[in-house]
């Protein structure tokens, strides 16, 4: 594709020869003549200037640090991620059914599905149009998933799991297995059936390897745009608002509700029954005790306001100079007042 094609692709402006042939991306450090690349952390500068790349995207303030063509954006990582996406498309699902699949007669199947070896389709699921199950994956009893989504192989969606439109679930997910509901009969511990399921909503991309827990009696809801990385844990009750990222490793406990255009750095914890106002953001490895009301950064453990966290933390790193200075001042003669 010409690079003043893309531009107009993208509707962003360009610079130097529009003609430029592009058919790929790759880094600053690897990009050759035909390739894309972008410029957007000012740490790799010196990568910008020896780079042979065909284009560079870049905000139209480092125009100068780079000579050949650009386009100009004001998010240059954002402009790259749709340029990649219209460089590299992905190739459209060949609709059909593996004779290694199981499809059960009472299961509805939409317009182009793709349905591959090894896959199990339960009575009562209904698949849009479009919908492909990746080899060896499972879809329960009266599973929905809505148009243009994709199970890669090995995805669980059990009885009752509510997928939306555009979804993308990694290998080795699991949807509405029982949440960790139990009560305590004198040491010994009764099953509480969990009876609700999991509901997630359009555009949603969860990891590999991620779990999410079916209601105890409400559902567990996924909001639109949600991305979910890998092996995060989802207990049964949760709700995680519109656009919200979270990323590898965390825990979030049941009955927890995360408001929306949250931002969960990797590792973080919540204890149970806590509400997370919109536009929060938790930094990585931090424990999330208590609810959060008002948007801003969080930290620690237990988590608080960032900056405070940080003031707390370099008092801690000064506690061994303190310690000696006070010993010091203990081992001083003490002052006479009848001297």
């Amino acid at each position: 594709m010409r690079l003043r094609e893309l531009a107009a692709r993208l509707c962003v402006a360009f610079e130097g020869d529009g003609a430029r042939e592009l058919d790929g991306v790759a880094t600053l450090a690897k990009a050759g003549p035909r390739q894309l690349s972008f410029f957007a952390n000012r740490r790799y500068r010196g990568q910008l200037s020896g780079s042979a790349a065909g284009a560079v995207v870049l905000a139209p303030a480092d125009r100068e640090l780079f000579p050949g063509a650009v386009l100009l954006s004001d998010n240059p990582y954002l402009t790259f991620a749709r340029a990649a996406a219209v460089l590299h498309p992905a190739p459209p699902p060949a609709p059909g059914i593996h004779p290694q699949a199981s499809v059960h007669a009472q299961a509805r199947l939409g317009e182009g599905v793709r349905i591959e070896a090894g896959a199990v389709i339960e009575a009562g699921a209904r698949l849009g149009a479009r919908v492909v199950i990746g080899a060896g994956s499972y879809v329960g009893e009266d599973v929905v998933i809505g148009d243009d989504s994709r199970l890669s192989p090995r995805v669980t969606l059990l009885a009752g799991t509510r997928l939306g439109a555009r979804c993308l679930i990694h290998p080795g997910a699991v949807l509405g297995a029982d949440g960790f509901g139990l009560a305590n009969d004198r040491g010994v511990w009764v099953k509480v059936p969990q009876l609700g399921r999991v509901v997630v909503g359009d555009d949603v991309e969860i990891g590999a390897n991620t779990t999410i827990d079916r209601g105890a009696l409400d559902d567990t809801v996924i909001g639109n745009g949600v991305k979910l990385d890998n092996l995060i844990q989802v207990a049964h009750g949760v709700r995680i608002g519109d656009h919200t990222a979270i990323a590898a490793c965390v825990g979030i406990s049941g009955s927890t509700v995360i408001g929306r255009h949250c931002v969960i750095g990797g590792g973080v914890g919540f204890v149970g029954h806590l509400d997370i106002c919109d536009g929060v953001t938790i930094t990585g490895m931090s424990m999330v005790a208590q609810s959060i009301t008002r948007p801003g950064v969080y930290s620690g453990i237990p988590a608080e306001e960032a900056r405070r966290w940080r003031r707390n933390i370099g008092r801690f790193h000064q506690l061994d100079e303190l310690a000696r200075r006070l010993q010091r001042l203990e081992r001083s003669p003490k002052d006479d007042p009848d001297d």
